[in-house]
C-alpha cells in the first residue's frame, strides 16, 4: 500500500494559514491608515509637528506577526498616504517611515524574544527611545532640506527643547495605547479565527486588572502631556 502524501495534506492547511494572515495584515493596514487619517485632527505641535497613532495599530501588527510584518504595514501605510493626503513628498513618506519602523520593529522585535506582558512593556520603551534618539538624528539631518532652515541657527537649538519631547510623547501614546487595546484587538482577531490561539496567552484576573491599571495610568500621563505639548493645558 502506498504511502500518504505529506506534502499534499500539508499545503491547504498552509495556504489557508497564509491567506488569513495576509488578510489580518491588510485589514491592520486599513485600520493603520484611518487612525493616520483621524490623527490629522490633533492640533500641531510648533506649527509643524504631528502626532500621530496609526503606530498603535501597526505595533499590534508587529506583535501578532513579528517585525517584518511591521516594517511592511509602515511602508505601505507610509506610501498610500503619500501619495492620498501627505503633501510633505517623498522626504515626508521616508521621514514617516523611519518613526515608525524604529517604533515598532525594535518594540515587536523585542516581544518576540520575550512573549510576556513584561516583554511587551521593555519593548515599547525600548520603540520609545529608539524612535526618539533615530528622529533626532534625521531632524537634524532632514529638517534643514526639507524645511529649508539652517542647520546650526535653527535646527539644532530646537532638537532638545522640541523635538526631544515631541517624539518621547508620542512614542509614548502609542506604547500605553498598544497596552490598552492589544488585548481585545488580538481576541477579536482570534474569535473570527485570523490569529493563532498562542497569540492571547491565558494569565490571572489579578495580573490583567493591575497591567491595565499601569496602562491606564501611562496613557492618561502621555495625554496630559500631549495637551500640554499643543497648547491645550
Amino acid at each position: 500500500m502506498s504511502e500518504p502524501n505529506v506534502n499534499a495534506i500539508k499545503t491547504p492547511a498552509r495556504s489557508r494559514t497564509d491567506v488569513k494572515t495576509l488578510t489580518s495584515l491588510a485589514m491592520l493596514t486599513a485600520i493603520a491608515y484611518v487612525v493616520m487619517l483621524l490623527s490629522k485632527m490633533l492640533p500641531q505641535v510648533s506649527g509643524f509637528l504631528q502626532l500621530d497613532l496609526k503606530d498603535t495599530i501597526i505595533c499590534i501588527g508587529g506583535f501578532v506577526y513579528g517585525p517584518l510584518s511591521a516594517a511592511i504595514i509602515s511602508i505601505v501605510v507610509a506610501v498610500v498616504e503619500m501619495f492620498t493626503y501627505s503633501d510633505t513628498g517623498p522626504i515626508g513618506c521616508i521621514m514617516n517611515v523611519l518613526a515608525t519602523v524604529s517604533f515598532c520593529c525594535t518594540a515587536s522585535f523585542v516581544y518576540k524574544k520575550v512573549h510576556t506582558k513584561k516583554g511587551a512593556v521593555l519593548g515599547l520603551a525600548l520603540g520609545v527611545i529608539a524612535l526618539t534618539a533615530v528622529m533626532l538624528l534625521w531632524n537634524y539631518l532632514i529638517t534643514p532640506i526639507y524645511m529649508n532652515m539652517d542647520r546650526e541657527e535653527v535646527v539644532v537649538p530646537m532638537l532638545i527643547p522640541v523635538f526631544l519631547p515631541f517624539n518621547l510623547v508620542k512614542g509614548g501614546l502609542n506604547m500605553a495605547l498598544t497596552l490598552v487595546i492589544y488585548k481585545p484587538v488580538v481576541t477579536a482577531l482570534r474569535k473570527a479565527r485570523l490569529v493563532p490561539e498562542s497569540h492571547t496567552p491565558v494569565q490571572g484576573k489579578g495580573l490583567n486588572a493591575g497591567f491595565l491599571l499601569f496602562s491606564l495610568a501611562l496613557l492618561a500621563t502621555f495625554v496630559v502631556l500631549a495637551l500640554v505639548l499643543m497648547g491645550i493645558l
